[in-house]
This record gives C-alpha cells, sequence and structure tokens, in this order.
C-alpha cells in the first residue's frame, strides 16, 4: 500500500501491489450500491402505489435519463474544452450529478407517459438519492482538486488545501453537511407518510437546487451566460419545472415538518 503518510493527504491515493486505484470510482460504486439497496429496503417496508413492472420501467428511464443528462450538463460546464488533447476516457468522465437528476425526472416522466403510469413514482427514490449522493461526494472531497467539486480561494476559517497549495473552499465538505440535514429533515416527513404523494421528492429537488445554486458562486467556473452558470441555469429550469410548489416552499416545509 501506499506511504501511511498519504492518508493525510488530499488528494487521497491508494496503491495496492503497485496498481493505483481510483478512489472516487470505488466510492461511486459503493454510493450505487448502497442507494439502491435502501432502496429495496424501503419499497419492501411500504406499499408501493406502482406495479412491480412499471417500476421496472420507470427506473429504467431514470438510468438513461440520468446517463444522458449528466453527461451532458459534464460537457456544458466547460463546452469551450480543447478535444484535440482530451483522452475519450476524460471524455466520458464528464459529468455532474445535477445533470443526472435532472435528466433522471426527465427519463421517469417520459417513462410513465409511455407506460401510461399516473402516480407519483419520485417519493421512493428520495431517501436512497440523498444517500448515494452523500456517500459519492466523500469520493469527491478525498480526491481533492483532481474533481471540479471544489470551491474558489478564500482566508476563511474552512479553507483547505486540497491538493494545489492553495486554500480553497472544501465545497465537498459543506454538501455533506447539507445533505445530512437534509436527509434527517425529509426522514422524518417520510416516516410520518402524511404528505402528498410526490411532495417528497419535489422537496429534495427544490431544496438541492437551490443550495447548489448559491453554492456555484464560490465555485471556479471559467464559463458563463448572463453570470450565471450552466449549472445555475439548470437550477433556474428545476424551479421552473417546480414553480408552483416552490411559491409555497417555505409554507409547505413548516407545514408539512409540523404534521
Amino acid at each position: 500500500m501506499s506511504n501511511p503518510d498519504a492518508v493525510l493527504s488530499i488528494p487521497f491515493e491508494i496503491t495496492i501491489a503497485g496498481i493505483p486505484l481510483n478512489i472516487h470510482l470505488i466510492v461511486e460504486y459503493v454510493a450505487f450500491f448502497s442507494a439502491y439497496r435502501y432502496y429495496l429496503y424501503l419499497r419492501k417496508n411500504r406499499m408501493d402505489p406502482i406495479a412491480h413492472s412499471n417500476r421496472l420501467s420507470i427506473l429504467l428511464g431514470a438510468a438513461l435519463g440520468a446517463f444522458l443528462g449528466s453527461r451532458i450538463m459534464g460537457f456544458l460546464e466547460n463546452p469551450m474544452l480543447d478535444f484535440a488533447n482530451i483522452s475519450l476516457t476524460q471524455l466520458f468522465n464528464l459529468k455532474t450529478i445535477m445533470g443526472g437528476l435532472f435528466g433522471g425526472l426527465l427519463g421517469v416522466e417520459t417513462a410513465k407517459w409511455i407506460i401510461q403510469e399516473k402516480n407519483s413514482s419520485g417519493d421512493l427514490f428520495t431517501l436512497p438519492i440523498i444517500l448515494g449522493i452523500f456517500i459519492g461526494r466523500i469520493g469527491c472531497f478525498l480526491s481533492g482538486v483532481n474533481e471540479f467539486t471544489y470551491g474558489i480561494t478564500t482566508s476563511f476559517v474552512t479553507g483547505m488545501d486540497l491538493g494545489d497549495g492553495l486554500k480553497r473552499h472544501p465545497i465537498a465538505l459543506y454538501e455533506l453537511l447539507f445533505l445530512a440535514l437534509l436527509f434527517f429533515v425529509l426522514r422524518k416527513l417520510y416516516r410520518q407518510n402524511k404528505l402528498e404523494n410526490g411532495l417528497l421528492f419535489k422537496l429534495f429537488m427544490l431544496s438541492y437546487f437551490g443550495f447548489r445554486f448559491l453554492i456555484e458562486f464560490i465555485k471556479p467556473n471559467t464559463f458563463f451566460v448572463l453570470g450565471l452558470s450552466s449549472i445555475q441555469w439548470l437550477c433556474i429550469g428545476c424551479f421552473v419545472y417546480y414553480r408552483k410548489t416552490l411559491i409555497h416552499l417555505p409554507r409547505a416545509y413548516a407545514k408539512v415538518y409540523l404534521l
């Protein structure tokens, strides 16, 4: 294994038998596995209004939409890339969870339209998605500046050296704290089981996209349209999509949390 001193350094790298391991990729697999197992657990312990065959079609639509959305938004974060000096593997790895979430949403809605499923399907996915993102963000933090999940330089007390010798906002850590709080709140609402069907997922999307809209201001983005990054424009698209819920978001949180 690599030098024990590397345990304290970011990016965190592991080498076994002379073979370097991609810690972020390993954590991503753990995130997918954990989220899926948690989803199965929740589905087993609560009656699902959607038939098993339709749920599988919805999962397929979510997976396809997430795959396409994550890659498209990954490219749009920096569309001025020099394709002459980027490998196919690097191009394939251009992805973002934001595109995955919104692409997955569109994929689900398309699948439901095809199979004519009328019930809301997002609530059962909500907590597993948060768990998966949380675990994935641990990998992002350990990858330091090797992943574009770090912030601009700062003299603030939270500034950390993420691998380039500069004190930067550890955005991945900020997100971990936010996700932990969001999971706690939404899990309580899920257990109360008194929400309108579909509202839990909408609350998650609006809360997470709202957080990401704000956090983008301290990321070292290089591509902007009208002063906003591609991710921020995607967040605005999410706000428009859920505009009816967005208008009543504070009241909805206050009301449902006191149920």
